[in-house]
């Protein structure tokens, strides 16, 4: 990873390449940020997603006959209304809204424009990047987010953990400007298992998300693509679902997994995205023109397996030699792919 210098366009224009449908009360719950939890008025056009089922719950947290006996009028309804928030509780935030992603690991300048920027100075960037974003993306609204490498692959795949402190003070920040933080950890020499487990207490934040890198899944990073096979990312979310369930949290989290090769996810078919507290983001990464990051995306798109997508971009970098979009693709482009992806991040 290399430090990157921020290029912002002075006009985007995005087209969205979405349907849009008549709904009667499409509900996309946010713990984060309470004010976007607005169920949509009856007859008003709203965006439908490309994969609408992918953005619901599979199954409701709560039945109806839960109470073990047949429920009088008043017992039923409120046995229903607690089904009804549980059910709204695990739909998805990207039912209503894209996410936009700035990556890197803090105070590493080499490492992505998070490392190149304080808090202080990475503000007013988000801010660009997101005017511009949710000036063009129409009634979709744009949550930002850090995306902050948790877990470094060094030689031999060991792995440097950054501090506590601070990831905390990350997430202390976007909590209160309602942004989420993405925990991206590399894995390296240890096994997928070990790795989740790792990032797993900061789910206590409600504004966190977890991801895996398989790239890194090796012992010899910058001399060989890593890789993890379909079964570890089901154990993965398995291992998510368990932990928030026997901790009291509540809603559902995302979990991300990179993918640039073949070979970095095994199996891929055997994937499976139906975990009720855990979204799977299937993220389109590597640097390269917009000819190879469109066939990059296009083998990726075969995955329907794993619906919602994701598209990562590289900035010119200040280190010679690093690798970067040429030219960067233009935010138009971006959504115009297929499926359209959700989560959009820049290194």
């Amino acid at each position: 990873m290399k430090a990157m210098v921020v290029s912002l366009p002075k006009k985007i224009v995005l087209l969205l390449c979405t349907a849009v449908f008549y709904t009667t009360g499409a509900f996309a719950y946010d713990s984060v940020n309470p004010e976007r939890n607005a169920a949509v008025p009856q007859g008003q056009i709203e965006w439908k997603p490309v994969f609408p089922r992918a953005l619901f719950l599979n199954k409701p947290e709560i039945s109806v006959m839960e109470t073990g006996g047949l429920a009088g009028p008043i017992e039923y309804q409120d046995i229903l209304k607690n089904k009804e928030r549980a059910e709204q509780g695990l739909q998805s935030v990207l039912l209503n809204s894209d996410i936009f992603a700035l990556y890197g690991k803090p105070n590493a300048r080499t490492m992505g424009i998070l490392g190149q920027y304080s808090l202080t100075e990475i503000e007013p960037i988000m801010n660009e990047f997101v005017k511009l974003y949710d000036v063009a993306n129409g009634n979709r609204k744009i949550i930002p987010a850090f995306y902050i490498i948790y877990g470094t692959c060094w030689p031999a795949g060991e792995i440097g953990i950054l501090s506590t402190d601070i990831v905390e003070q990350y997430i202390a920040f976007a909590a209160a400007r309602g942004w989420y933080v993405f925990l991206d950890h590399q894995i390296g020499k240890y096994s997928v298992a070990e790795a989740t487990k790792k990032l797993l207490p900061f789910l206590k934040y409600p504004n966190v998300h977890l991801a895996l890198d398989p790239e890194w899944r090796t012992t010899k990073p910058m001399k060989e693509i890593g890789s993890v096979t379909a079964e570890e990312i089901n154990e993965a979310q398995q291992i998510i679902q368990n932990y928030m369930i026997e901790h009291g949290i509540g809603g559902r989290r995302m979990l991300v997994i990179h993918q640039f090769n073949a070979k970095m996810i095994q199996q891929r078919h055997l994937v499976k995205s139906n975990y009720e507290r855990v979204q799977l983001i299937h993220c389109s990464d590597g640097f390269g023109s917009p000819k190879l990051k469109k066939e990059t995306y296009a083998y990726n798109a075969v995955a329907k397996n794993i619906p919602l997508k994701s598209f990562k971009l590289f900035l010119k970098p200040m280190v010679a030699g690093a690798g970067y979009d040429v030219p960067i693709m233009k935010p138009e482009e971006v959504f115009l792919l297929n499926p359209r992806p959700y989560l959009i991040m820049y290194q």
